[in-house]
Formats: structure tokens, sequence, C-alpha cells
């Protein structure tokens, strides 16, 4: 399908006016950012029926379109999640302005003084799928940073996404931020989305949140910079001197706590010892939490219904209650398959050797890690961040959760009395 000119030539205009607002909003003081996003906090709950009611309307038609459980799941919004996200909005409220700090500072042998500050990246575009939260967590750090935001979510979410841009613009009408400093891309129209990718006049980073073949798409055709958030195949390493109870419950947690997410685990690497010592206990957490099991011929010979499993397994975001199992002989032998299979999103180790902790940590390439704890701890929230853009895989600018520190960037300030060179 070739993009209308009319929604071309709209979504121009779109970018340049969020270009203009974002050269206001990035004067605007702390206080009056703030008090922006508390009062799109209480709008949101006033009214979560109009965006309860819109989100049935998606979840309707993705029933319609046959989309898995695990993407109905992140598609969904219930009251609790909807004030999840508004108490988000009011954790980064709380949390320091990163705008403007004097990150580092110095005087040249010729008196010359020179700054290093921190100040907003200007017009973000964010391209994301079925999660409407984002349209909100993404709103406001991109404000409280001092950015304007484009905002294209998926066809799968439009409804829900509309019901929660018209309270944004409702809210910051009444506020000191220009209302064009939120724009919202209504076009289902998959061409929209490529023709952010080549908007390098308006936009100056692009930030990709959704499946691989959406990340795989943005990074290859894009013309602007982009902030990569990654598909998340975790793993969990459960070594031969894991103490058995926190291994069971860290492995539970992280893979059934909500499988649909990306920092849910998607393949257990067993240490044989282990597995040999503790293979009934095993077996009946699986059992009892409903995991399907994708083994290996020597942990499909002692885990009962465990299919076999083969190379697409190790690859795969399952993102249900779907579990490949490894079974190796060593931590070096762990390191191996994550240097192969891993996305380097979240990596855990579960072991009471804290030498082996330490080589896994420190030889495991990923943008969190984690000893004796569940990987589901990878969201901005959860690590004090208020909310988070997305969970960066890259190592440029910025990795791991993205909070407001990493929608900044810097510039130098020098301050002379007529120097010259």
């Amino acid at each position: 399908m070739v993009l209308l000119r009319e929604d071309s030539t709209k979504i121009e205009i779109q970018a340049i006016k969020a270009k203009k607002a974002a050269k206001r909003l990035s004067i605007l003081s702390t206080e009056e950012k703030n008090q922006a996003l508390a009062m799109l906090a209480d709008q949101l709950e006033a009214k979560v029926e109009d965006i309860l009611k819109a989100n049935e309307i998606d979840i309707k038609y993705g029933r319609i379109e046959g989309y898995s459980e695990a993407y109905l799941d992140r598609l969904t919004l219930t009251r609790e999640r909807v004030f999840d996200f508004t108490s988000g909005l009011r954790k980064v409220v709380k949390l320091p302005d990163p705008v403007g700090d004097t990150l580092s500072k110095w005087s040249l042998d010729n008196g010359l003084l020179v700054k290093k500050v921190s100040v907003p990246l200007g017009v973000i575009g964010m391209i994301y799928e079925a999660r409407p939260n984002v349209t909100v967590d993404a709103t406001g750090l991109a404000l409280k940073s001092g950015n304007a935001i484009l905002l294209k979510g998926g066809s799968s979410a439009i409804f829900s996404n509309k019901a929660i841009f018209k309270v944004i613009q409702e809210t910051l009408d009444k506020t000191a931020i220009p209302r064009e400093a939120v724009q919202l891309i209504e076009s289902t129209d998959r061409t929209a989305t490529q023709q952010l990718f080549t908007m390098k006049e308006h936009i100056d980073v692009l930030i990709p949140r959704g499946g691989a073949s959406l990340i795989y798409s943005v990074a290859n055709e894009a013309t602007v910079p982009i902030l990569e958030t990654g598909v998340g195949n975790c793993h969990l390493y459960i070594d031969r001197e894991a103490d058995v109870e926190k291994a069971l419950n860290i492995l539970v947690n992280a893979k059934t706590d909500r499988p649909a997410v990306c920092n849910a685990v998607e393949t257990a690497i067993i240490h044989l010892d282990w597995l040999e010592n503790n293979k009934l206990a095993l077996i009946k957490t699986l059992k009892n939490h409903n995991i399907s099991v994708h083994a290996d011929k020597k942990a499909a010979a002692v885990i009962p219904g465990a299919e076999l499993a083969n190379v697409e397994d190790w690859a795969t975001e399952y993102l249900s209650l779907d579990l490949a199992i490894k079974t190796v002989t060593s931590v070096e032998e762990a390191i191996e398959h994550i240097d192969k299979y891993g996305t380097k999103h979240s990596e855990g180790i579960i072991t009471e050797n804290c030498k082996t902790a330490k080589k896994f940590m420190d030889l495991v390439d990923a943008a969190a890690i984690y000893h004796n704890a569940s990987t589901r701890f990878t969201d901005g929230g959860a690590l004090g961040l208020g909310a988070e853009i997305g969970i960066s895989t890259q190592k440029l600018h910025a990795r791991g959760p993205m909070g407001l520190a990493e929608l900044t960037t810097t510039k130098y300030i020098m301050a002379g009395n007529g120097h010259i060179r």
C-alpha cells in the first residue's frame, strides 16, 4: 500500500511542529514540566474508563485477527495497568531533571572557561507495537527530559493510543508545555513508519520498541540515528553450586510472572550435576507452573513430556510458558551458549560460588547481568528510573533501561574574554 500524499504531508507537518515545540520545551523550568506530568497522571486516572473502553475495541479486533495470547497480553489494559503507568509518571516527576546539569568544567591555561552540560536530544521518533502503556511512558520521559516526541504505535493498539493521546493533548493545553510537543501518527499504514526512517531534518533520534522484525527494519533502513532496543532471548544459568530453593523460585518468577515481556527467561542452562541431584524438585516445579519444556537429549531423558529441542529453540523468544533447557558441565560452556544465542538483553546466574558468579558476570556480554536474582528486574520502574522508554542492547550512548539521563546529549559551553586562537 502506498501512503496517501495528504497523509505523508500531514506526518511531515507534525514533525515540523514537534521540532518547533522542542525549542520551547527545552527552556521550560523543572517545575513547569513536573506540574504538567502530575496533571497528566491525574487526568489519565480520571479518564480511565474511556481508555479501557477503547482498549476493549483493540482486544476485540485482536481476537478476530487471531493474535497470540502473548501478544494480547501486551496489548491489554486494565485499571491496575493504567494506574501503574500513572504511578510511573509521578515517579518521573520526583526524579532529578537531567537537563542543564554541568557534567564537568575546567579552565584552560589561557583562562578560557569550558563546561560540558546535558541538553535534550530534541525530537524523538518513537516506533512501537502492541503496548499502549508505551504511549504514556515515552511521553512522560520525553517531556521531563525536554524532548518533543512523535509517537507511531502499531495498528493493533490504535484505539487505545488515540484515547490516551486525547487525554495528553487536553492536559497539555492547560500547561506550559505546548501540545505540539507530543504528536501521534494515526495512520495505520506501514509506509507511515517508513516515512519516519528518513525524516532526518526534523527528527533527531528514532527509538524502535517491539519485535525482532520491527527493530531489524528500522536498524537497516533508517537514515535517522537510532537508539536500538533489543529482543529478549534471556538465559538463566543454574550452576552446580546453586541453592535449590533460590534456583527454583527465581526460575519460576523469571519465566511465569509475565512470560510475554522481554525480560522473561526463555532458556534455562542447567549444570548436569545440579540436574542429577535435584531433578525431582525441578520436574515438580515445572509441572506445577504449567511450563512446557524443549530440552536437549540429556535433560529430555529425565523430564517427562519434554520435547527434544532443536537449534531454533535456542534462538527463540517464546513470550509464553515454553522454556528451553540446555545442560552443561561448566560455567564456561554456559557462557559459550549465551554468546551464541543471547541477544545481549538480560542474563542471570544462580550459584553460591562467588568466583563462578564473578566469571559469569565479567564474561557475559549483556545490558543487564544478575547473580541470584530474577531477570524481571530489567525494567525502568523496578530499577528506580520511574519508567523506561525501552531496553537498549547496543553499546553506543545508552545501554540497558533508558530513563531520563539516556534521553539527553551533551553540549560544550565556552566563556572567554576576547579569546582568540
